[in-house]
C-alpha cells in the first residue's frame, strides 16, 4: 500500500483527536476593496414590515457590528458539487442521470441530492431508499457512497421518505462584515408616449400600461448593494468527526470508505472558485490577507495545513481507486409514481412516513438485541 493512500489514516481512524480542517479565505470585490457588492435577496419574513425589508440577510449586533450573508452554505455546495461532472473529477464519482420528459438531469445538479424528487420518483428510487435506510438503521454508508457519494460529502436529508440524515462533511459559506447598506432608484421611460400617439387606448388602467411597458415605471428606493467595511471572508470546514461516523457492513472496510469521502471533500475544499456569484457580486482573493488553512484538534490547538489542489486530487484518485467507484447509471422519471403520490392526502403521506420510521426503528432494535449493537466500523 502506497504512502499517499495512508497519509491521513491517523485522522480517519476511530479514536483520532483531530476535529476538522478549517480554511479561511479573505475576498474582495473585483472593482476594489471599497466597491459596492450585491448580496442575494430573500423573500420578506411575515414579522418584518414592508418598509423595513431590503431583501438582504443582515444580522446587526448590540455593539454596532453586522454580518451580511453573501453566499449561503447551500449555495456554495451547489456551486462546488457540479465540478464532479467534468474531467478530471468525473471519474471520482458515479455519474447518475435521470431522464425526465425531454431532459436528462445529473444527480449532481439536484438541489436535494439523493433525496430529491427527481430520483425519488424514478426507477432508481428503491436503490436510494435502501441506501438511506441502511445508513439510518446500521450506520453503514457504503451503499450510498456507491451511488451518491456527494450526498455524504455535502449532506442530505431524506425528509420525505426515510427521515435519514447525513450531516455535511464539507461546508463553505461567504460573509461580509460591518456592512453599509446602499439604496438605488430607477425610472423606466418609454421611447414614445403610446397614449398621445393613439397607439393604445387612453382609458386603459395605468398600472396595466406600466406592467406591459407602455407607461413610465418608477422603482424608487430599492436595494442598492452593500459596502463591506470589515471585509469579506469565505469560511470552509471539513468535518473529520462526521467522516469517522461512516461505517460499513461486516464485510466492508470503513477506512477505505472514509478515505474515499475524505478525498472528495479535500477536492471540494481546495478547488479554485471563480467567485462570480451573481450580477454585481464578482469577487477575487485578497492578496493583502493570505488564505489560512488549519488542522484543529479537540483540545483547540491549531497547526498550519498546506495542500495544493493538485495533491488533493491525486489523493482522491488513489482513494477512489482503492474503494471502487460505483457504476454509472441512468434512471427514468416515473410520472405515474408521481401522480400516485400527488393523489394522496397530506395525512396519508404523513402516515406512510410514520410507518416507515417505525419499521426502521423496530428493525434497528431487533438487530441490537441480536448483535449487541450496530457495526459502525
Amino acid at each position: 500500500m502506497n504512502d499517499l493512500l495512508t497519509k491521513y489514516d491517523e485522522w480517519l481512524n476511530d479514536g483520532s483527536e483531530v476535529a476538522a480542517l478549517v480554511l479561511r479565505q479573505w475576498l474582495m470585490p473585483v472593482e476594489g476593496r471599497d466597491a459596492v457588492i450585491f448580496p442575494p435577496t430573500y423573500a420578506k419574513p411575515e414579522r418584518v414590515k414592508e418598509e423595513d425589508w431590503l431583501g438582504y440577510n443582515i444580522d446587526r449586533f448590540s455593539d454596532g457590528t453586522s454580518v451580511c450573508q453573501i453566499d449561503s452554505v447551500g449555495s456554495q455546495a451547489n456551486r462546488i458539487e457540479p465540478i464532479f461532472k467534468r474531467t478530471p473529477y468525473s471519474s471520482l464519482v458515479p455519474q447518475i442521470t435521470i431522464r425526465a420528459g425531454g431532459k436528462e438531469i445529473n444527480l449532481l445538479d439536484a438541489g436535494q441530492r439523493a433525496a430529491d424528487a427527481i430520483v425519488r420518483f424514478s426507477t432508481l428510487a428503491d436503490e436510494l431508499r435502501s441506501a438511506f435506510k441502511t445508513w439510518q438503521d446500521d450506520g453503514n454508508a457504503e451503499p450510498l457512497a456507491k451511488i451518491a457519494p456527494t450526498s455524504i460529502v455535502f449532506g442530505s436529508w431524506d425528509s420525505r421518505e426515510t427521515q435519514a440524515k447525513l450531516p455535511r462533511v464539507f461546508r463553505s459559506v461567504i460573509r461580509a462584515f460591518n456592512v453599509e447598506v446602499l439604496h438605488r432608484s430607477a425610472q423606466y421611460i418609454p421611447p414614445i408616449d403610446y397614449v398621445v400617439e393613439n397607439l393604445v387606448d387612453a382609458s386603459t388602467d395605468q398600472k396595466r400600461l406600466s406592467e406591459l411597458g407602455f407607461s413610465h415605471a418608477p422603482a424608487p428606493w430599492t436595494h442598492g448593494g452593500v459596502i463591506a467595511k470589515g471585509g469579506i471572508r469565505r469560511d470552509a470546514t471539513l468535518n473529520l468527526v462526521a467522516i469517522r461516523t461512516l461505517g460499513t457492513g461486516s464485510n466492508g472496510n470503513p477506512l477505505k470508505l472514509r478515505r474515499y469521502i475524505f478525498g472528495l471533500a479535500l477536492v471540494g475544499l481546495t478547488a479554485p472558485q471563480d467567485f462570480n456569484l451573481r450580477e454585481g457580486c464578482q469577487l477575487v482573493l485578497d492578496q493583502e490577507n493570505p488564505s489560512e488553512c488549519s488542522l484543529v484538534r479537540f483540545n483547540g490547538s491549531r497547526e498550519e495545513f498546506k495542500l495544493s489542489h493538485e495533491d488533493a486530487l491525486r489523493y482522491a484518485q488513489e482513494a477512489a481507486k482503492d474503494f471502487g467507484v460505483g457504476q454509472n447509471k441512468t434512471g427514468e422519471f416515473s410520472p405515474e409514481l408521481a401522480k400516485k403520490q400527488l393523489a394522496k392526502t397530506k395525512e396519508d403521506r404523513k402516515a406512510g412516513q410514520r410507518k416507515s420510521t417505525a419499521t426502521s426503528a423496530e428493525a434497528t432494535s431487533d438487530q441490537q438485541q441480536t448483535s449487541g449493537g450496530n457495526n459502525n466500523g
